[in-house]
């Protein structure tokens, strides 16, 4: 597993979207970016993913262990990205056939057992829940071994208990990993963070977290004071941008 060193200025195109990036995300842990919308978040995960695209970094990207991030990164993107076309096993297969290789199908529903999603393995993501194909998505990255995942939003369409379930859920599944999670929720922030970062054009703030181990109870004082906060903060700057 690999820590990362992200620093300098976020451009997409000919416009400036961060200026002053420093983030020190650590190994084996969970670091969460948060902030308003078009900031710059999922420009970020794109820039550590490795996807094509107009972002780029005025700065460094560097690993802890100087080996370069290609081939060592797993994307899951908002709303999952699954394909309409293709059941539960030919969706968490879907890197291995993109790359040419055979896909390792029983591997896959194995997988589909381990969340939760025993007995669903040939169907199409129109007849699972919104919590399942999270589930599905979640299963694919983990097939992919990567010591590096972003989690773009992954749970921002389910409904609140389902949420909570896949966070704990993804907490468990990815201990270990280091995991660069991009949120607009303070609450996911606090609960599964080890490091967090709250982000605006003019930089990047490291955040004071709640003591305790990741994920923290949802129902801890301690929690709920410091989304109480971090919501006062959010909110503020909202008025002022406006």
């Amino acid at each position: 597993m690999t820590s990362l060193d992200v620093r300098g200025d976020l451009w997409i195109g000919d416009a400036a979207l961060i200026r002053n990036l420093a983030l020190e995300i650590p190994a084996r842990r969970w670091s969460c970016l948060l902030g308003p919308s078009g900031v710059g978040k999922s420009t970020i995960a794109r820039l550590v993913a490795g996807l094509p695209g107009t972002q780029h970094l005025r700065g460094r990207l560097q690993t802890g262990d100087g080996v370069p991030l290609t081939g060592r990164v797993a994307l899951l993107a908002q709303s999952g990205q699954l394909m309409p076309w293709a059941d539960a096993v030919q969706n968490v297969t879907i890197g291995a056939r993109l790359r040419g290789a055979r896909p390792d199908r029983s591997r896959a529903r194995a997988l589909l057992e381990q969340v939760g999603l025993a007995g669903l393995a040939h169907r199409r993501p129109s007849e699972l829940s919104g919590g399942q194909r999270q589930r599905v998505a979640l299963a694919r990255v983990l097939i992919e071994d990567a010591p590096v995942v972003v989690l773009d939003e992954p749970f921002s369409a389910l409904d609140t208990a389902t949420r909570l379930a896949m966070q704990d859920l993804a907490a468990k599944l990815l201990k270990g990993r280091t995991v660069i999670l991009i949120t607009h929720d303070p609450l996911e922030a606090l609960r599964l963070s080890d490091r967090a970062w709250l982000l605006g054009p003019d930089g990047s703030e490291m955040l004071s977290l709640p003591d305790g181990f990741t994920p923290r109870d949802f129902r801890a004082p301690a929690l709920l004071a410091a989304q109480a906060a971090l919501l006062a903060r959010l909110t503020g700057k909202v008025a002022c941008a406006g």
